[in-house]
């Protein structure tokens, strides 16, 4: 296959999908490599590196869409991408399908093939830990005077006494801010609905991390005597209700920060809106908001080293083995297909977006395959099944 390597366009994106080494792999297993030009530059890899190993620099987003048959990149789609987008074409990235309607119409218009990167990590995104553990250095930034927070340092001094974190959530993201943040000595409490989560926290460190079940009740309680609250919750998407509503900030001292690492609209932060690594925070009822959508970004050298590493397996699986054999062998990988050939196979772009849906297994014939387990992606089902 020719194989591309997009330059992300989103505003405050740095990362690069692969680094020249990963490039040199993809070469060495007979595939032709083409990396937009700059693509990594922003992330320390320039594009002589890329030239080194094999791979050929294309001027234009456009000449990559019409040469190459596999593309990858970091972040969504963008609009001006869409009419690029070919039929049989693939596309690995993290589409966020359920919350981009446009980009989902344009997928399907175009009968190209499309995984959803976020669906498809075994052991998590390493975009999750940086998320997690970048996003807890930048809610002490927040919490700087000079930025409007009130000004208390993370484990506090002769004298005066540390931080209280609130973590809300305590999977992969959650518990990457809790290390960062455990490690400088602020006194942290973790909430999570999953007893079993709770009781490895409290192992993990010698029950010096407080942990307590999450519900808004306790969450209001505990609020009057917090400094930061960091939100880790992938918040199931149909649930209209909110742990922390805008009457709750006012249970916050002024200066207080609040952390939206999930970062989605209607998620359980009512006062969100997304802010930008320019425009970072934003004061609502005296608690400073931050609320960047790409953290990861801001670390764009060891985020791409690290998440470059964890998709090379995908990536290689789908060029040597086709989408088919791919999907058979990697049940991560089958479950973020969210298109393919006109075809919606995402289950929860379908249950959110009221489109009928197709399962990959269906649509790629291969039910009575041996099929490698995967767990579904999100608890949001959907019964609206296309006929084929």
């Amino acid at each position: 296959m020719i194989f591309g390597v997009l330059k992300d366009k989103k505003i405050g994106e740095y990362r690069v999908v692969l680094t020249p080494v990963e490039a040199a792999t993809i070469k060495e297993d007979g595939h032709t490599v083409l990396v937009q030009k700059d693509a990594g530059l922003a992330a320390g890899f320039t594009n002589e590196q890329y030239e080194q190993e094999g791979a050929e620099i294309v001027e234009s987003t456009e000449e990559m869409y019409k040469r190459c048959d596999f593309l990858a990149k970091v972040k969504e789609i963008e609009e001006s991408e869409y009419g690029l987008l070919r039929e049989n074409q693939i596309v690995y990235t993290c589409i966020h399908p359920a919350a981009h309607p446009e980009q989902v119409q344009a997928i399907l218009d175009s009968k190209s093939i499309a995984f959803t990167a976020e669906d498809s990590h075994r052991f998590g995104s390493v975009n999750c830990e940086a998320a997690g553990k970048q996003g807890a250095l930048m809610g002490l930034n927040a919490m700087l005077t000079i930025n409007g927070g009130k000004g208390k340092f993370v484990s506090g001094l002769a004298g005066a006494p540390g931080m209280k974190v609130l973590i809300l959530g305590g999977g992969l993201v959650g518990r990457s801010a809790l290390q960062v943040l455990q490690s400088l000595g602020a006194w942290c409490t973790v909430m999570d609905v999953n007893y079993g989560v709770l009781r490895d926290i409290g192992k993990t460190y010698n029950e010096k991390v407080n942990t307590q079940l999450s519900t808004k009740q306790n969450i209001r309680k505990l609020l009057p005597e917090i400094d930061m609250v960091i939100n880790c919750v992938k918040w199931p998407k149909e649930n209209k209700d909110f742990l922390i509503d805008r009457d709750m900030l006012h249970l916050m001292e002024k200066g207080s920060v609040l952390v939206d690492i999930s970062n989605d609209a209607d998620g359980a932060i009512e006062s969100f809106r997304e802010t930008t690594h320019e425009d970072p925070t934003y004061i609502e009822n005296g608690v400073v908001h931050y609320c960047v959508s790409n953290i990861p970004g801001a670390i764009a050298n060891s985020t791409s080293v690290a998440y470059a590493a964890s998709i090379l397996p995908h990536l290689r699986s789908i060029l040597n083995n086709g989408v088919k054999e791919a999907c058979i062998r990697d049940g991560f990988l089958r479950r973020s297909l969210t298109a393919y050939r006109g075809y919606l196979t995402h289950e929860e772009t379908s249950a959110i977006q009221d489109r009928p849906w197709a399962r990959p297994e269906d649509v790629l014939h291969i039910q009575e395959e041996k099929l490698d387990f995967a767990p579904p992606a999100t608890p949001t089902r959907s019964t609206n099944f296309l006929e084929l």
